[in-house]
């Protein structure tokens, strides 16, 4: 029989409106928090800035996509100008109207694309494992109410990764900036 874990997820804090779950959020990254996330059943502009994580100098540092599309970018280059040359020169050399063996002028085309397609994928399974997903799990599943989170309420939950957390802090902290139902959101595995 296998042994179930039962860890410490986060505090999860149930909010009204908009403007309360963007006044929480403020509060939140104010306070020094990090490691949270603000959930509605629909787009809230501002929120994204409430919670920290507008462009600039800090969110740039934050979000390593661009570099991960650059570093896929010069490797399918790479890969695909080197792959043409390893096959024309090294492994299947033709001498066709005396032209030298690496003429580069006709690996542009494929290098491009394969530039391009290095980039691409590169992005796709960067953002995807940035964002640690797929996660077909997640313990804020777990919580009855936050099915609310789809229709009609708005949620906040401060996440235990956070250096600053300590459960009775964060839940305190939480039902003082108005949340009106908070929960410890355990990750029973």
């Amino acid at each position: 029989m296998s042994e179930t874990r039962n860890t410490l997820y986060g505090v999860l804090g149930e909010f009204d409106s908009p403007k309360t779950l963007i006044a929480a959020a403020r509060k939140v990254h104010a306070a020094g928090y990090e490691h949270f996330d603000a959930f509605a059943p629909f787009p809230v502009p501002g929120l994204s800035e409430a919670c920290g994580l507008h462009l600039g100098l800090k969110g740039w540092r934050r979000n390593l996509v661009p570099q991960i599309t650059l570093l896929g970018g010069f490797a399918g280059g790479l890969g695909g100008f080197f792959f043409q040359y390893w096959v024309n020169v090294i492994t299947y050399p033709l001498n066709i109207a005396g032209r030298p063996l690496n003429s580069w002028p006709a690996f542009i085309p494929v290098t491009f694309e394969m530039t391009v397609l290095g980039a691409s994928l590169f992005a796709v399974f960067g953002m995807l494992a940035l964002n640690k997903l797929p996660q077909p799990h997640c313990p804020l599943f777990s919580v009855p109410r936050f099915k609310r989170a789809t229709d009609d309420k708005f949620f906040l939950c401060i996440e235990s990764t956070d250096k600053k957390f300590n459960l009775a802090d964060a839940t305190k902290f939480l039902e003082g900036i108005g949340a009106g139902y908070v929960t410890e959101v355990r990750d029973e595995d």
